[in-house]
């Protein structure tokens, strides 16, 4: 199954928007607004505009489940990264990410190792993951990874070659 084929809202509430991302190297982020890595948004969008006329784009799904540091409506998550960090990457609606509610997207994406081994529930907000352009997860990287890492960059460029 690819990464693209699960259902799953853009944040306006516009449905089946993943689907759309088919085709596109993406970087997938469970984010929040109320944390300690929220300021991970500006290198999101960095990387965003640095690489999203190549076929690549980020892809953020709202998650409260962490200290529940997302805790805004829709209208109020689409204000806050807009007004702070002028968010030009699709949003998608609020998930979880772990336990019995996990979505089947996150189902998916948790089967996948970081380069530490560890697999299995997002740990914190701001998990990354790398997802290739026919929805294989090529890649994980752990919360405090900045999105503008070494590792991401290249990552990214090699999947945009391929």
């Amino acid at each position: 199954m690819s990464v693209y084929d699960h259902s799953i809202a853009a944040l306006d509430g516009t449905a089946d928007q993943l689907g759309s991302q088919k085709g596109k190297v993406t970087l997938i982020v469970n984010v929040a607004s109320k944390c300690g890595l929220t300021p991970q948004y500006e290198g999101l969008e960095k990387i965003q505009r640095q690489y999203g006329d190549q076929g690549f784009s980020v892809l953020g799904f709202p998650c409260n489940q962490f200290l529940e540091q997302e805790p805004g409506t829709a209208d109020e998550i689409k204000e806050f990264c807009s007004a702070n960090y002028n968010v030009t990457f699709p949003l998608f609606e609020k998930i979880e990410v772990n336990g019995d509610n996990q979505h089947s997207l996150y189902a998916e994406l948790t089967e996948t190792a970081d380069a530490e081994g560890v697999s299995g529930d997002i740990r914190w907000n701001f998990e990354k993951f790398l997802v290739s352009g026919d929805g294989q997860v090529i890649a994980r990287f752990a919360p405090p990874v900045e999105p503008d890492a070494p590792e991401i960059i290249s990552a990214i460029e090699s999947a945009l070659d391929n």
